[in-house]
């Protein structure tokens, strides 16, 4: 079992490397395939909304055929997408790649979550939960300084392309070391209307759909636009301020795990670190020119705070029938990711709307409508029934 979860936390890797590189791989992309900051906001929501779109069937297949198979043939998809990224000649190709990307994606951290969920005890999922998303996160790093001294090395298509080759040998190994949890009676019982009806789930979903996006679109995509048009920031300065908002993240995906049980409550734990996110979300929006370590500092508390997202899981599923496991954490995924892909849409044209006088003011609107839809989720989470287990 260990080999296996090891291979499903390596295609977690990833997974966070692609939804993030896009940050670094801006510059060349705009100066190459001449795209523009609106079709690169798209071509990361496309990831997303591919990734989420694929929630539904995969919880099927999690709960009927397993994670063995259902990761390991996605991924190969994802390898596939990959491989066009690299030869890519235009903005359509990219948009393609990472649809294709996002599909190979959509499995691989539910596959981990559902053999959590059942071989190990209930008391245990958010901790476990966190810490895949944290050792993951390495691919959050990987995509940020390691990325850009890859492109300057070898250039984008090079090593876009060696990543597809990394990504196939993953789905082979997930297909030989991955082995299925015992299947439950009756497990094909039940289906995803069955958890909607369950209104305990409501505002978790709610907060599902809004804890993720404000640290996923600033490290995945505007967090480079940003320190360019902003600071002048060439690559390099770049990769430190991902690499930056990068480890903040993972430390934060580490540190919410235990925290629930330290404290005593999943819901105050998620409000709180999700209200000091929103607060530096703020902070950019009020001061989005300030430079240096303060802003740094304000990134990174975006990242660290805003790293609530297994820990809503975890709050999810403690309101989950054993036999429905597969179809509710992704579900739960669903609204998660599905609103990540949303938002870079919408943000993207919201940039594109804003005229860039100063060149600050399209990044200052960005910070405020991530702050206010926050702060919006977290209204309706207080509504949540607590539940630690």
């Amino acid at each position: 079992m260990r080999a296996g979860i090891a291979c499903l936390v390596l295609a977690y890797v990833l997974s966070q490397f692609y939804r993030a590189f896009l940050a670094v791989l801006s510059p060349v992309l705009i100066a190459d395939l001449g795209m523009t900051p609106e079709q690169l906001a798209s071509a990361s929501g496309l990831w997303f909304l591919a990734f989420a779109l694929m929630q539904i069937p995969v919880g099927e297949a999690l709960d009927r055929v397993g994670p063995r198979l259902t990761a390991s043939l996605l991924l190969a998809v994802g390898a596939g997408g990959a491989g066009l990224f690299a030869a890519a000649q235009g903005a359509f190709a990219i948009k393609a790649a990472m649809v294709l990307i996002g599909i190979g994606c959509s499995p691989v951290l539910m596959a981990a979550y559902y053999i959590f969920a059942r071989s190990f005890s209930p008391a245990v999922f958010g901790t476990l939960a966190g810490a895949v998303i944290g050792a993951g996160s390495l691919g959050n790093i990987g995509s940020a300084l390691p990325l850009a001294w890859s492109v300057e090395q070898f250039g984008w298509r090079g090593s876009v392309a060696a990543l597809a080759g990394v990504t196939l040998a993953v789905a082979l190994a997930i297909a030989v070391f991955v082995r299925d949890p015992q299947r439950v009676a009756g497990h094909s019982k039940g289906s995803v209307l069955d958890l909607l009806r369950m209104r305990a789930l409501w505002p978790v979903l709610v907060m599902m759909a809004v804890c993720y996006y404000p640290a996923a679109g600033l490290r995945g995509l505007w967090i480079g636009p940003y320190a360019r048009d902003v600071f002048g920031a060439g690559p390099e300065a770049i990769g430190r301020l991902t690499l930056v908002m990068g480890l903040a993240m993972v430390a934060g995906n580490f540190a919410y795990g235990p925290l629930d049980r330290l404290l005593g409550t999943r819901k105050g734990l998620v409000l709180g670190g999700n209200l000091i996110c929103a607060l530096c979300l703020l902070a950019l929006w009020y001061w989005p020119a300030l430079g240096g370590w303060r802003t740094a500092a304000l990134l990174a508390g975006v990242g660290f705070f805003g790293a609530s997202f297994p820990m809503v899981i975890a709050h999810g599923r403690a309101f989950l029938p054993h036999h429905l496991v597969g179809r509710g954490v992704t579900l739960l995924n669903f609204f998660g990711i599905g609103t990540a892909g949303l938002a870079q849409i919408v943000t993207g044209r919201l940039f594109a709307a804003v005229p860039p006088d100063p060149p600050a003011a399209p990044f200052s609107a960005l910070f405020l409508f991530f702050a206010v839809t926050l702060l919006a989720g977290l209204a309706i989470y207080l509504l949540a029934k607590d539940r630690t287990d």
